[in-house]
């Protein structure tokens, strides 16, 4: 069964062809992130899931079903996964700075959601960025825009 699961997400986070951007993997690699974002603290709330499920619905254009089956599958895909570089790697291959800095202030408003954040939530997100090539300036400014206005 572990052997037809890796085979599947290996099978979904390979390499596109030339030409071809695999809307789906990312869809799925961006959805994975920000459930680990959720899951990186002791208490995941309805806020974060709430705010994840809004990102997704947002930036992909998804409906409310699809966007449900996405985090099922993000949900499912994140716990069977045994790091987090197939997907940062994905994200590296397939997308521009401007998308990836995105990317991490989509996981910032997660890591807000709940109102404050953990050293685990603030550990995950410095070695996302790295794992995302994003500078330092970039981090603080996704960061900066992300965080909500009663927390400023």
């Amino acid at each position: 069964m572990l052997n037809k699961l890796s085979d599947f997400l290996s099978s979904i986070i390979a390499p596109a062809s030339a030409g071809n951007r695999p809307e789906h993997t990312l869809q799925l690699a961006t959805a994975v992130l920000l459930i680990e974002v959720m899951q990186s603290d002791a208490d995941s709330t309805d806020e974060e899931q709430a705010t994840i499920l809004n990102i997704l619905k947002e930036r992909f254009h998804l409906s409310d079903a699809e966007v449900a089956q996405l985090s099922e599958l993000g949900h499912r895909t994140a716990t069977a996964a045994n790091d987090l570089h197939q997907f940062t790697s994905l994200i590296n291959r397939e997308l521009e700075l401007s998308e990836k800095v995105r990317i991490i202030e989509y996981m910032w408003q997660v890591a807000y959601a709940d109102s404050q954040i953990s050293a685990h939530e603030n550990h995950l997100m410095r070695r996302m960025a790295d794992l995302l090539h994003i500078s330092h300036g970039d981090y603080i400014a996704a960061k900066t825009r992300a965080r909500p206005a009663d927390l400023k």
